[in-house]
């Protein structure tokens, strides 16, 4: 009896132990929302008398700097700008929504597309069907959603920043002033992204980055990956 308090106690123990470790080891590698934000790159300069347009020389050198088209870095560089003006507090720089960017459509040339001068893909950018099968959650197509990506039975997400109807109803924005809020658009789109992710006023310089990242997309590896991206376009 008394060995197998004695063996009972030293489980107990060794479990305490594992426990405590598991709680002081730094876990930030394999789990991004424990991790830090992504860094902040430099502010977007703006043109000689503007205060609205980013200074052309510098999206032009910085987008060949980090291998981005210019196209996508001018609407990455206005979407900052922007939120400036709307939502100071938000402190959502350039290389965030470029992070986002890449890892949902390459900068909107995924699939072999690319962007003309108005900021939209040379063919459409459709995820596949939320049909509930390959770990999507099923959604059903609505007229609204239908008219977006041409899926009568599933919704698919859409555009350079791949948003689903809902989220693109709730943040959708017409950033080029075309009379049309156009998740294809990626002028609109960024300006959507940037609109999502700095509801709830959240504080992407802080502990809101990874909140907002998450609440994007519900994944951890996710968050990694946009951290990732963002931190080498912040050099």
């Amino acid at each position: 009896m008394t060995a197998r308090i004695w063996l009972l106690g030293a489980a107990v123990l060794a479990t305490a132990a594992i426990v405590v470790a598991w709680l002081l080891v730094d876990r930030t590698e394999d789990d991004p929302l424990s991790g830090p934000p992504a860094q902040q790159a430099e502010e977007v300069p703006l043109a000689d008398g503007s205060t609205t347009e980013p200074d052309e020389a510098w999206v032009t050198e910085t987008a060949a700097s980090r291998q981005i088209p210019v196209r996508a870095m001018q609407a990455y560089a206005r979407t900052e700008i922007s939120q400036r003006e709307a939502q100071p507090k938000c402190n959502l720089r350039w290389n965030t929504l470029a992070g986002v960017g890449s890892v949902e459509s390459a900068h909107g040339t995924l699939g072999g597309a690319g962007l003309d001068a108005a900021g939209v893909p040379s063919k459409r950018i459709i995820g596949p069907p939320l049909n509930g099968e390959n770990g999507t959650r099923a959604i059903k197509a609505t007229k609204e959603s239908t008219a977006l990506h041409g899926d009568e039975e599933w919704d698919r997400a859409v555009g350079p920043f791949q948003f689903l109807t809902s989220s693109w109803e709730q943040y959708g924005a017409d950033a080029d002033s075309d009379g049309d809020a156009d998740p294809h658009d990626i002028d609109d789109a960024a300006l959507g992204a940037a609109n999502h992710l700095c509801d709830r006023e959240r504080d992407l310089s802080g502990d809101g980055w990874v909140k907002a990242v998450y609440a994007y997309n519900n994944s951890m590896a996710y968050v990694g990956k946009v951290r990732g991206i963002a931190n080498s376009y912040a050099r």
